[in-house]
């Protein structure tokens, strides 16, 4: 019921915050920009970072990654990870179409964007209930440490959100690794 009331508000715009693979994330549609500007200001730092997405498998990814990519993506993230494998997103060349507040930068040639296929169970099923790929941020505000529970989201984020879908994170120490598809430099260990 939770995770359902939670695809309601995700596809009415809204902003969540829900359990992934090591802290609370908060998302949204990547493909509303009003949800973009919320999450730029509850996490007070600038879109110009750019945001990860996350998907329940690599069709949810296809819509924001460049087609002559898409091969790379599928046999990279193609197999559904295990949640007790490291989460790794990876940053790929984006489609000229996805939102310059997910990118980072203004959407076209040169954008990339960061994704992931998630091994979290509530994380994959919101994926699955929403229908795409949404926002993953970690929840806290750009100074403060990650939430690690949905207790720490209320009382950090509480009424800045739209909604908080419970449930104990994936128990890995750290947030995802990010590397770069075309380097293969590791961003963030």
């Amino acid at each position: 019921m939770k995770l359902a009331r939670a695809v309601e508000i995700l596809r009415a715009g809204g902003v969540v915050a829900y359990p992934t693979e090591a802290v609370y994330g908060i998302g949204c549609d990547p493909w509303c920009e009003a949800a973009l500007g919320r999450i730029a200001a509850i996490k007070r730092r600038p879109l110009t970072k750019g945001l990860i997405l996350i998907g329940a498998d690599c069709g949810q990814l296809e819509p924001f990654v460049r087609p002559d990519w898409m091969e790379w993506v599928e046999r990279q993230l193609g197999e559904e990870p295990r949640p007790s494998d490291p989460p790794v997103t990876w940053l790929v060349p984006a489609r000229a179409s996805v939102p310059g507040g997910v990118t980072g930068q203004r959407s076209g040639v040169g954008a990339r964007v960061a994704i992931r296929v998630t091994a979290h169970p509530v994380a994959r099923e919101l994926c699955r209930g929403f229908g795409g790929a949404i926002v993953s941020t970690s929840a806290n505000t750009a100074a403060a440490p990650p939430a690690r529970s949905a207790l720490e989201v209320r009382l950090r984020l509480g009424r800045q959100l739209d909604f908080v879908v419970p449930g104990p994170t994936g128990g890995h120490s750290r947030p995802s690794a990010i590397r770069d598809a075309e380097s293969g430099r590791t961003l963030r260990e």
